[in-house]
């Protein structure tokens, strides 16, 4: 790729001080609403009871939970499962403890809210398997960032390392923040897009990087802020264009996919916006604070090469 002419460069790095107090703010409000409010946490990890329901004809949600509440189950979560026809019914613990008849008693309280009925199936999930889901989504979570330090250490330097998991910390915590500030519901299916948004900014991240090593190491003029500026800019096209495309695609999941791959699309809509954003401005900002330089990036000569070379 031709690089850059100095009027070409974009002066990102002149923002940073506002990107870091604008980031130190969203994870405060994260990290307090995470300790007081919490996630609102779906069936797989709080237990309960999950019926899917067909209908004939399409079904009406309002009417369902109308329903399913003047036969005693206040609160439960209703959304159209694959079609406008399927219904999947999620019952909390509370309603659901300890009540073998359980589909019986869905099935009388359904029987006014559509024609011809068909109770497909009911699932239990026990309170000791949301505890296992809920302890190993949190360990997930923490091995992949382990796995992405030593990944990016051995690939560029100990200090690019850190600042890669400093974004990556700061793309989850934000996005966990965002469920718990809204009260999102937070399932097994949002896990899973909240570990895939780590590896979709660390991919962003490492491509910012690489261009960062390769200009420490060929520019032979400008300061380490210089160097960044140019790297971004350089990068900034396949960034836009990355996510862009990506987000297209959630969209169109988001407005067409249904109720029950919202979550996990709305999940992957933020982590992308928050992911950009840190690849450009709190990766690089963290490098720059722990004191990159071109000479921590430039080759090692071996000793005895100039003698290895001589005729």
């Amino acid at each position: 790729m031709q690089i850059l002419n100095t009027k070409q460069t974009i002066d990102f790095m002149s923002k940073r001080k506002l990107a870091l107090i604008l980031s130190a703010i969203l994870m405060v409000l994260s990290i307090v609403s995470l300790a007081t409010r919490g996630l609102n946490l779906g069936i797989d990890f709080t237990g309960g009871t999950l019926v899917e329901v067909g209908y004939s004809e399409s079904a009406d949600l309002s009417v369902i939970r109308s329903a399913l509440s003047d036969g005693g189950f206040e609160g439960a979560a209703v959304q159209h499962f694959g079609t406008s026809q399927d219904v999947l019914i999620r019952l909390s613990p509370e309603q659901s403890a300890g009540t073998a008849d359980i589909s019986s008693r869905v099935f009388t309280a359904l029987e006014g809210s559509g024609d011809q009925l068909e109770l497909r199936r009911v699932e239990f999930v026990g309170p000791q398997i949301g505890d296992e889901l809920t302890e190993d989504g949190g360990l997930a979570m923490l091995a992949a960032l382990f796995g992405i330090l030593i990944y990016v250490y051995f690939r560029f330097e100990i200090r690019f390392s850190v600042g890669a998991v400093i974004a990556l910390v700061h793309d989850v915590v934000i996005t966990m923040g965002i469920f718990s500030i809204f009260q999102f519901a937070f399932d097994l299916s949002v896990l899973a897009a909240v570990l895939a948004v780590i590896g979709y900014s660390l991919n962003d991240t490492i491509v910012v990087y690489d261009r960062i090593r390769e200009n420490f190491r060929k520019m032979r003029k400008g300061t380490s802020i210089d160097i960044l500026n140019r790297s971004i800019t350089q990068t900034l096209a396949r960034t836009l264009v990355t996510s862009l495309t990506t987000l297209l695609v959630l969209l169109a999941l988001f407005v067409f996919g249904g109720e029950i791959i919202h979550g996990f699309s709305q999940a992957l809509i933020i982590g992308v916006l928050v992911g950009t954003y840190s690849s450009v401005y709190i990766a690089s900002s963290a490098i720059l604070m722990l004191g990159v330089s071109k000479a921590d990036l430039m080759p090692v000569e071996k000793e005895g090469a100039d003698l290895d070379s001589a005729p």
